[in-house]
Formats: structure tokens, sequence, C-alpha cells
């Protein structure tokens, strides 16, 4: 196996990484679409474009000025335009049918203005010499795929296959800019007729794909489940994972540590890592994944 350094990899799991270059903002909504069962949004948010890197996240406030301070919802980035017309802009995936904090911002229109930290925790970190990758996604987890493709080819790396994951055809999200980024993009749904779930068949495309590909790491990204499936098959190939973990994140910010994961330090000793700062980008091998999953039942 081919070994891999990484740059952006400070304080990963030591529980001590504090948010840093934070900038916040009141964004001007400036483009809406629908994408499936997803809604994509794009702000002006100068400032934070200029400082973003894939896998990170922005904060947005949800509802009026009272409830804006406490009550907000973590999403991560899905593009960003460091200038332009606009300025600075920052693309970001809702999931209407997430929560009904989801939905408020899901509903908002062109020229609403919505409160706006960032960017927020630690992104992937990217290879400093070119090694064969592959990205694996799922649902709303796949927002920043694309750019983290476009990035690591810059770097260098072979990105041979792409694996997005989703609930239902309308929860693929990022295929077709996948296929012209990449070419061979695996869609993979779950299968009730034989029963089996989106976790398992992440599972088994991803270690039919390791078979096939020469890869030194693994970028995931999506639910816990997810992700220990994912986890699982390439642990079976001796590929390290670095994983985007789509848990909710309340404050985005660190304070209300809703969003603490158990994560094994050096030493083997499991501790509380906020994902919101810390993360949401984690070594996967580092986590305690019996516990994390008894948590997320």
């Amino acid at each position: 196996m081919t070994a891999v350094t990484t740059s952006g990899d400070e304080g990963a799991v030591s529980g001590s990484r504090e948010p840093k270059d934070v900038v916040a903002v009141t964004g001007e909504l400036i483009s809406t679409r629908r994408v499936g069962a997803f809604v994509a949004h794009t702000f002006v948010a100068a400032g934070i474009a200029e400082l973003a890197r894939p896998g990170q996240l922005v904060s947005l406030a949800v509802g009026d000025d009272a409830s804006a301070i406490v009550t907000r919802r973590a999403l991560p980035l899905r593009s960003v335009t460091p200038s332009g017309t606009y300025g600075g802009t920052v693309e970001v995936v809702v999931d209407p049918d997430a929560d009904a904090g989801s939905a408020w911002l899901a509903a908002r229109r062109l020229h609403d203005e919505v409160s706006i930290l960032g960017p927020l925790g630690r992104g992937f970190p990217i290879p400093t010499n070119p090694v064969p990758v592959v990205v694996a996604a799922v649902g709303a987890g796949t927002a920043s795929t694309v750019w983290l493709v476009e990035t690591l080819r810059r770097a260098g790396c072979q990105v041979p296959r792409v694996v997005i994951g989703g609930e239902d055809e309308r929860r693929l999200l990022g295929v077709i800019e996948a296929r012209r980024l990449v070419g061979s993009v695996t869609t993979v749904v779950p299968d009730a007729g034989v029963g089996e779930d989106l976790a398992y068949r992440m599972q088994v495309a991803l270690d039919a794909t390791l078979r096939q590909h020469e890869t030194a790491l693994v970028y995931a990204s999506g639910d816990v489940t997810s992700l220990a499936a994912i986890t699982a098959a390439a642990q079976r190939h001796s590929v390290p994972v670095q994983a985007a973990f789509g848990v909710p994140m309340p404050c985005g910010t660190g304070l209300c540590r809703a969003c603490a994961l158990p994560v094994a330090n050096a030493a083997g000793e499991v501790t509380p890592v906020r994902c919101c700062t810390e993360g949401p980008v984690l070594p996967a091998d580092r986590m305690a994944w019996a516990q994390l999953l008894e948590v997320s039942a």
C-alpha cells in the first residue's frame, strides 16, 4: 500500500483544535434550485469563500433574530467562488425533509438574508504527493464530492472511481457532475427486494472498487451507519479512510457539544470530539465504532 502524507491534518483527533479564521456575515440568497430531493442555495459570503476548503462547514441561522442565536444548522459546503460579480459566494445543499429547521432554510427565497458563520471545522486533508484515491459518499453528504475531486486532481491525484449512494434515485447527488470529471461513477440505492439496505450496498460497491483499483486513500462522507460500512470495506484492503460525518450539529461552533463523537487518541483512550470543530472530517480508524453505532441506533 502506498504511504500517504496529507496536508491540513493538524489537530485531527487531539480534541484541542479550535475554530480559526471564522467569519460572520449576513448572506444574501442569490440563487436557489431544486436538485432531486434537495435544495441548493447560493449565498453571498465574502470572506468565507476565500478561506474554505472541501469538507468544511458553514453554520446558518434558522428562524427570526431571536431564535437565530441558538438555532442553527451546520451544512457542508458544496462549492465556493472566491470572487465574481457578487464577490465571494458559497453554495450549500439543504435536505428539506431532515427536520423543521432544515425545511425553513430550504424555503428561503431570492434576496432573503441569513446569518452565516464559517468556514468551520476540519476539511479533507489533501495528499502532498500524488496517489490514487477513491471517493465514496451518501445522500446530502455527497455535497462536497465534486469540489473535493477537483481539488484532488489539481494536487495530481488519480481518482479512478467515485461511489455515490442515496436512499432512492432522487437522493443521488452530483452524479452527472462527477461523471464529467471522473468518468467512472458507481451509483448505489437500497434493494428492498432482497433486504439489502444502503449501508450494506455501499460496502459491497466499495469492496468491488478497491479490488479493481489500487487505492492509497478513501475519502468518505455520509451518515454514521454508511461510514461504518465504508470503513469496514476499506479496512479489508488495508486502505485508510478520511470520513466526513453527517451528524446533527445544532450550533456549528462547538459550544453546545451535542455533536460529540467517540474517538480514540494516540494512547487508545476514547474521548469525545466535537464534530463541528475537530471534525467533521476525521480518520475513520480512530473512531470508537461500536460505541458510535450504539449511540446512533
